[in-house]
């Protein structure tokens, strides 16, 4: 009998401030599907990903890959959405403004 290492995979924290985005995010996600009148069949399918992966995603579970939350917005249209993602990033722009000007 062949032994096989499986590699183990570390559990995703978050903290409950952010489980709640997360599942917010999942909401949007499901809301979005069922106003295009798609079943989690046909997502999935359009997606590449497992019906039970969709099912995480619609939960805001987030040891979900990106990828599979990426093809789902796009399945849905929403692709661009992601360009959103640390788009504004007011406080790496103020912390790079006290370096170029050598305030402390």
């Amino acid at each position: 009998m062949k032994k096989y290492n499986k590699l183990k995979r570390k559990k995703t924290i978050l903290f409950p401030k952010h489980q709640r985005i997360m599942e917010q995010v999942g909401e949007n996600i499901k809301l979005a599907r069922k106003r295009r009148k798609l079943t989690t069949i046909q997502v999935a399918e359009r997606a590449d990903i497992d019906r039970s992966t969709l099912y995480q995603i619609e939960k805001g579970n987030g040891s979900v890959s990106m990828a599979a939350y990426f093809n789902t917005l796009r399945v849905l249209g929403l692709q661009d959405d992601f360009l959103k993602l640390a788009s504004d990033d007011e406080y790496g722009r103020k912390l790079q403004d006290i370096r170029l000007t050598g305030n402390k």
